[in-house]
């Protein structure tokens, strides 16, 4: 699954910067159990059945229904040009099934790293 582009952007009242990304297939239903090895997810029934929103604090969160094509990221904007990227890559990184995940959690360390110097200064 990629991100094809972002049809909407906005900066929000709380600081963040939200964009709305179109993809070019439905989100599977496994999709949000893959985000769960990156963040914190949570299903949200009372807005509407299969709506999850994963977190990843300091970087960004990710709302939306399964079987759609469309999704909201906030981006904590201070860090954006930081995150952006590993966002693409865990929609680009994502399959059906068993996967390994030991690069991806390699690049989400690096990026953490910096992310948290940016944001707490260096260690």
């Amino acid at each position: 699954m990629r991100i094809v582009r972002s049809v909407r952007h906005k900066s929000c009242a709380d600081g963040s910067f939200m964009k709305e990304f179109l993809l070019d297939a439905p989100v599977p239903a496994g999709f949000f159990t893959y985000l769960g090895n990156f963040g914190q997810v949570e299903s949200i029934p009372n807005i509407g059945e299969g709506f999850y929103r994963f977190e990843k604090p300091d970087w960004f969160s990710i709302k939306g229904f399964i079987g759609d094509t469309t999704v909201e990221v906030r981006f904590k904007k201070e860090v954006m040009d930081l995150t952006v990227d590993f966002l693409y890559f865990l929609f680009s990184f994502y399959r059906e099934g068993p996967r390994d995940l030991s690069a991806l959690k390699q690049r989400e360390q690096a990026v953490g790293r910096r992310v948290r110097e940016r944001l707490y200064g260096p260690e």
